[in-house]
């Protein structure tokens, strides 16, 4: 996210890029802990906006569930799997998925039992960006097309968001794209994103 970062702080933002230990911990102990350390991070600050990736996204969505942020601004989630992903249904069995995704990843499923799946819309102003491009076609195969190859353009959806649009992007490197930087300084400014036409 550093690119990103520089970005935002160009755009004349003050940024707290945190990190969290994603593959150690299940959803309902990195949301506290990875939010709670970003909101440590603002200080006194005014109004404050989170931008995140993938996990991430599910992160602030399980955290605003059960709790409040008072002067919580807009939010923008680059590729969130926020319906799951058919990726962790398929091979989240398959030995060695847990050690490169942790307890975390195998909580990302489209089952009912899945995190995302549980939470309810959002309620804050949001931003989706999702990727349509991959380099991995075999996790591709287990997607609905397009996909950007972990997660699908359909299950970056959320009842609620403000705005959504799809980039030509990998689900691994879309933060580092300028035009995604862009469309994320857009929508934080001006609460709506730099494209043409409804996506409704």
């Amino acid at each position: 996210m550093d690119k990103l970062a520089e970005a935002f702080v160009a755009a004349g933002y003050r940024v707290n890029n945190v990190d969290y230990p994603s593959r150690q911990l299940p959803i309902e102990e990195l949301a506290p802990l990875a939010v709670n350390t970003g909101l440590e991070g603002c200080g006194q600050a005014q109004t404050i906006h989170f931008v995140t990736h993938s996990l991430g996204g599910i992160l602030i969505r399980y955290y605003l569930e059960h709790n409040s942020i008072a002067n919580l601004g807009r939010v923008v989630m680059l590729a969130p799997p926020n319906q799951g992903s058919e990726v962790v249904d398929t091979i989240g069995e398959l030995p060695g998925f847990q050690l490169l995704n942790g307890p975390a990843g195998d909580q990302l499923g489209t089952g009912a039992d899945s995190i995302p799946r549980q939470l309810g819309p959002v309620e804050f102003e949001l931003g989706v960006i999702a990727g349509s491009d991959t380099f991995n076609p075999i996790l591709s195969l287990y997607l609905p097309n397009p996909d950007d190859g972990k997660v699908s353009v359909a299950s970056t959806r959320v009842d609620g968001m403000s705005d959504f649009i799809v980039l030509p992007y990998t689900h691994t490197f879309m933060m580092q794209a300028e035009e995604v930087h862009s469309q994320a300084i857009e929508f934080i400014r001006h609460g709506r994103f730099n494209s043409p036409g409804p996506w409704r």
